[in-house]
């Protein structure tokens, strides 16, 4: 089933050259060469987005590589619970969970505000 152009043209506002892979039956998006919030370590990362439900989650974002959030009193560490590979691709996710019905922009959005 091809994904929404309209959420697709969302996600491009904020990373131009997004692309569309399918795998098993399932489309996922790549985000290349994506600026992290200030403080995290790698900066910018490779991001495949699943936004469909997937291992008991509504949506995952899966890292090319593990991501140290920046430093906060008090912030628990992520807990990196998905190694898969995808696309070829190794990928990395840890456990955050989002709502269902959210526009793929939303997702990603949500996905990220643990590495506040």
């Amino acid at each position: 089933m091809p994904l929404p152009t309209d959420q697709i043209d969302e996600l491009k506002l904020i990373v131009a050259n997004i692309a569309v892979c399918d795998e098993g039956g399932v489309s996922f998006i790549l985000l290349p060469s994506f600026k992290l919030p200030d403080g995290c370590t790698p900066r910018i990362v490779d991001l495949l987005l699943c936004p469909v439900p997937r291992d008991g989650y509504e949506s995952r974002l899966f890292f090319a590589e593990r991501v140290q959030p920046s430093e906060k009193l008090g912030q628990p560490a992520l807990n990196w619970n998905g190694s898969v590979r995808i696309a070829e691709r190794n990928w990395q996710a840890f456990s955050w969970r989002t709502p269902a019905g959210l526009r793929f922009a939303q997702m990603l959005s949500i996905h990220l505000k643990a590495l506040q």
